[in-house]
Order: C-alpha cells, then structure tokens, then sequence
C-alpha cells in the first residue's frame, strides 16, 4: 500500500538566489501535522501548519497547498548524481513510496489517514531557486528532461497527517491527463497543450487558459 514516506517542513533559510530566502530545505518530521487549505495564491502560503513559503507570489495558495514527491525518483537522482537525496530535498511537503506520482491524473484526489483528502492539481515547474539550491550543473535541463516533476495537490478535507499514513486514491476522473503529460505540454512539448482540454474540468484556470489558447492558435 502506498504511504507517507516522509513528512517535510522547512522554518526558511537565506539563499544567494533573487529571492533571498526560501522555504525549499524542508526537513522530515514524524508529525502529526494539520492540513489546510491556505488560501488564494499571492495570500496564503503552505498547506501544512508550521512549512514556511517564502515567495507566495509564485508558490504555494490553494492550487499549491501540498508538494508531493515520490521516494523512487528521488533514489532515480540520487544514483544520476551519485550522492545522498534525503527526503524533503525537493522541497516536498510528502515524500510518498509506492504511489505513480508522475501517472497520478489531474483531479485524483488522495485520501492521507484518516481526514485528509487531497486533489492533484498540477506538476512542479522548476525555478531558479531550485537549481542554486541543488547547485548541480545544468540543473533545470536535466531536471526538465527527466519529465518527473512530482505533484501539486490542494486540500478538500482537513485534518491531520504523520509520517507513516497510508495514501489511498480515493478517486480517478474519467480522462488520460497525467501529471506527466501536464509537464511535458507546459515544458518539452507544448503541442501537447490541447489535450489538457481533456481534463478541463479539473484544471486550474491558469492551465486551462494556456491549454485553450493554443487550441484556438491550431483551430
């Protein structure tokens, strides 16, 4: 069954980056954490009590309470670059195991433990911020290619969660659209724009608009 690997917050920490501090170096915790949905973007910040997000312009709100990452493709990076990847590194709030987090469909809702229940919403696009902290040449490229961006969730049901806790899809929508293939259209391959279109139901507004504007460019 797939679990809660890992539970990640971070206080902040300054970084030689254009945001000056960040809330990426988030460290596991046993828990029990409260989750909640935070509020719009540009307002609220993280999901879980206590995980600082420093630029709330671009991270966190609703759309982005929750960052999951699966524990394989972590060990996948780990042997790329041939040194330890604790959990949290990313900048996941939930390192899950046993879980396709890039095969998760956009509108999958997860249930954690008992209370919470999670939407996926979207795929991570990785910053500048990110590729400072993880200080690896061509960071963004490479980790663009490897098409495994791990998952933005928001929250439906509150509650509480730990390390530990069972994850259970509780709910699959009737379409193929993946986070996978999210990622792929928004980076690699933006042909793929309009099949997003398939999802439209479950798409935040900013996605659903990229995939409508480029549907209308083919048409």
């Amino acid at each position: 069954m797939p679990i809660v690997h890992s539970l990640n917050i971070s206080t902040g920490r300054p970084i030689a980056a254009k945001s000056g501090t960040t809330g990426i170096d988030k460290l596991p915790t046993a828990g029990p954490i409260k989750v909640a949905a935070p509020g719009r973007k540009g307002v609220g910040g993280s999901g879980l009590a206590g995980d600082v997000i420093s630029d709330r312009k671009h991270h966190g709100g609703a759309d982005q309470a929750v960052y999951a990452y699966a524990r394989e493709d972590l060990d996948w990076w780990q042997s790329e670059i041939g040194g330890p990847l604790r959990s949290g590194m990313f900048g996941e709030n939930i390192t899950t195991f046993g879980l396709d987090v890039t095969g998760a469909l956009i509108g999958e809702r997860w249930r954690i433990g008992q209370d919470v229940l999670l939407e996926v919403t979207s795929p991570r696009i990785p910053c500048a911020t990110f590729a400072v902290w993880m200080d690896q040449k061509g960071w963004l490229k490479r980790f663009t290619a490897r098409a495994t961006p791990g998952a933005y969730l928001r929250v439906l049901e509150p509650g509480e969660i730990s390390s530990g806790d069972a994850v259970a899809i509780e709910f699959r929508p009737n379409h193929r659209v993946t986070i996978g293939l999210t990622f792929r259209a928004l980076t690699l391959e933006q042909a793929l724009l309009p099949c997003l279109l398939d999802a439209s139901e479950y798409l935040v507004e900013e996605l659903g608009e990229q995939a409508r504007g480029i549907a209308f460019q083919i048409t």
